[in-house]
Parts: C-alpha cells; structure tokens; sequence
C-alpha cells in the first residue's frame, strides 16, 4: 500500500528529492464472514512484553502485496507476538474496499494506497496513519498486450485500459497522462479489480491495464509489456505508497497492541530484508507466483521498518509531523482536480491522522 503536480516550487523540489531517495534504494469486501465486535479482555501478557490489556480478537484487512506486512502473516508473526488473543486476516481486493471495511467497523488495521487513504481521511473517516509500509517503485506499471501497437502513452487513444478506480495504479496512470499532456478523455478506462485483470485480458476485452504485483507479472507472462512504471511517474513528482490505517476506536482503547503490531511488521520487515530467499519462498504462495518472479516483485519496492517511520519525510514526530501528510494532502487536491473527491481538507487533517506518538519512548 501518491502523487500530483506540486504546487509549491519548494514543495516540488522536497518531493522530487524523496522520490529520488526512496526509488535509489494496490480493496473489496472481506473474503471471509465479518468478525464479532472486538471487547476487552482481562489484562493479557503480550510475549514478554509487560502485562496490559489486551482485545480478545485482532482483525487485520490486508491486501496481496509483496511487503513487511505479507511475511509476516506467512510467518505467523502476529499469532505469536499476540498468544491469547485471536487474529483474523481479512483478505481485501483494493483499499477503497478497506476504508468502506474501516468505516463500518468491521476490521482493526487496514492496508491502503496514498489516493483511498488520502481520501478516507479527507472523507472523515476513522483513520490514523500508524505504519508507512512501502514506496511504490516497478511494482505498479502499465502493461500493454503485445499485439494492440501500444508503443507508448501517445498510441493509447482510442484504446481500452483497465485499472481500480481510486488505487494507486488509477492514481500514476492520469498523472502519467497529465505529465504527458494527453487528455484521458481519448481512452477508454474501465474500472476493474485487480484478480479480475487477467480474464480480461485474456478474452482480449482490454488493450492493457495499470496494475500491480502480482497480477502484473501474470499479464507480463502472457504476451504484455511495459509502457510505463510507476517509479518513473514517481520521478516526475507523482509518488505513490501503501501505508497501515488503524481504527481510531481501537487504538484509542488498545495503544499497547497497536505498539505491538509495530514490532510485528518491523519483524517482518527485517526478515523481508535479511533473508530475501527465505521470505520470496513464504510470499510466492501468498502471491501466487514463483519463488524468482516474488523475489523480482520484491526488488520493486521500497520496503520502510519501524525506525524508518519517525524520519521527517515520513510520519515525523508530534511536534514535528513528517512530510508524509503533506503528501497525502496534494494527493487529495489532485483527486478533487480529478473529480474523484469533493473538496480536500487543510494540511493539519491529514497531520492529526499521523499517530507519530506511538514511536516516543
């Protein structure tokens, strides 16, 4: 689980500059039934981590994406860092899916996208930013069959491309298109899930589609190529990333467990980083690719641990709040641009959504 002109000079050459040093270095409904309401338990002993309280039942709404938060479901982290307390997975297709899950309160944590958690929190709903998991690179890009004579963004007039409205990958194919002066009015872009990209593909309803891992490796095994990534649209000042949302509710009531969760994802980070084949083995199933197209997927990204987090381009500290919220608010302003969005709030919306609190000492 950003992107837009700038409209500030000083803005625009801080962003370019992050983009520059990140790149160095894509919800629906649950697949499963809605868990029960989360209540509070007994003071509950977390891993050797102090008694504190605890819910009975953790619910997690994840998303298919080669990251931190992917190892450590394959590798059962959370189970373990959180013995007596129930963890429910909750598999989503798009983050515009989990913030309709975080808005009924049917899940705890969410993953999103910059565009849906740029919207969500312009949209007053209840999350807060509690983990930025990675900087979109390769992952995401626009594949063209090989046989539609799409050579570059200019050859798209006329044609049929699919993408999730409201995802990252929608969001870097009109900045795409806005930095290369081509009015989208031209071609005809479809609204689709990302696992239902490739049937479509291969019935030959779509000329391409802007996607991500690892349905981009499925359409580039079958006859596809890249026009465009993502890291490249990202050089241009539209960068984009997937971050972890938390119910405010939830970690108003249990902050020890969202701590917790922390150090669950910093695990999974690590292992994602120290042992690359070992952790392309545990995502290749996840994934539904190969151990060498999961590694591949891997290096397309820019993968941030818990130390990462309180950096002053990130979540920065409560006294200073990183330029992550200011990256989320040009995000909203380019999704009103788009008419995806009504109007965007003022910059310290998007700071009070950063729970930068919870990494003080």
């Amino acid at each position: 689980m950003n992107h837009f002109p700038l409209k500030s000079s000083r803005l625009a050459s801080a962003f370019l500059l992050l983009a520059i040093m990140l790149l160095a270095v894509g919800c629906g409904k649950p697949a499963n039934e809605q868990a029960s309401q989360n209540e509070a338990s007994s003071p509950t002993s977390a891993n050797g981590s102090g008694s504190s309280e605890l819910p009975k039942e953790i619910r997690i709404g994840y998303q298919v994406s080669p990251n931190g938060e992917l190892v450590a479901k394959a590798l059962g982290l959370a189970e373990k860092k959180f013995p007596g307390v129930k963890i429910s997975w909750l598999k989503f297709d798009s983050g515009r899916d989990v913030n309709t899950a975080m808005a009924s309160g049917s899940i705890d944590f969410g993953l999103v996208g910059t565009p849906p958690g740029a919207s969500g929190i312009a949209q007053g709903l209840p999350n807060k930013i509690y983990y930025i998991h990675d900087v979109i690179g390769e992952s995401e890009a626009l594949v063209v069959q090989g046989s539609s004579g799409i050579q570059s963004l200019q050859d798209l007039q006329g044609k049929t491309i699919a993408t999730t409205f409201g995802s990252t990958s929608h969001f870097s194919l009109l900045s795409a298109l806005k930095q290369a002066n081509i009015d989208p009015a031209g071609i005809k872009i479809i609204d689709m899930q990302a696992p239902d990209l490739l049937a479509a593909w291969q019935r030959g309803d779509i000329d391409g589609a802007y996607t991500w891992q690892p349905v981009q490796s499925k359409l580039l095994a079958e006859s596809g190529k890249v026009i465009i990534t993502s890291r490249e649209v990202a050089e241009k000042g539209a960068l984009t990333g997937e971050f972890g949302v938390v119910h405010d509710d939830f970690a108003a009531k249990y902050p020890q467990a969202v701590k917790l969760y922390i150090e669950v994802l910093d695990e999974g980070t690590k292992y994602y980083r120290d042992h690359p084949q070992e952790a392309a083995e545990a995502l290749s199933k996840e994934l539904g690719l190969s151990v060498e197209e999961t590694l591949k997927a891997m290096n397309e990204i820019t993968v941030l641990d818990a130390a990462a987090q309180t950096d002053p381009k990130y979540l920065g500290s409560p006294d200073q709040p990183g330029q992550f919220a200011a990256l989320l608010k040009q995000t909203a302003d380019f999704l009103v641009e788009q008419q995806s969005l009504k109007s965007a709030p003022g910059l310290d919306v998007f700071q009070k959504a950063l729970l930068n609190d919870l990494y003080t000492k």
